[in-house]
């Protein structure tokens, strides 16, 4: 039986502590986080559905008629790769907006803090 493995204490260059946080800032990057996370599974899975789904059912799709062409062949030809881009954009614009939403968060928690630091008359 091996002993347990044990880190030596680092007294050269000491891990800096990360600045302190408020609750409500906590609270705001945990939500971000998590909207990044559930936008980012949405998104592979509506891709993961076009690129392996959408090909099992060829046969049963080939009646139907996109732009003049069967539909499998429409979504192998260019289909794919249009609705590719329409995620990446749909990316970009949802988390430019979560991006303003924690800046915004962010900002609030910095007049809190300018206010508290300013001098009382």
């Amino acid at each position: 039986m091996a002993a347990p493995h044990t880190q030596p204490p680092n007294n050269v260059n000491p891990v800096p502590e990360p600045p302190p946080v408020s609750a409500a800032m906590a609270l705001a990057h945990r939500r971000y986080w998590r909207f990044n996370l559930a936008l980012i599974g949405v998104l592979m899975t509506i891709g993961f559905a076009v690129s392996f789904v959408a090909p099992l059912f060829a046969r049963a799709l080939e009646t139907v008629r996109f732009a003049g062409f069967s539909l499998p062949f429409y979504i192998g030809a260019q289909g794919a790769i249009l609705l590719y881009v329409a995620l990446v954009a749909i990316y970009i614009v949802l988390m430019q907006r979560a991006d303003r939403e924690l800046q915004a968060a962010r900002e609030a928690e910095d007049a809190i803090r300018d206010a508290r630091q300013a001098p009382q008359r």
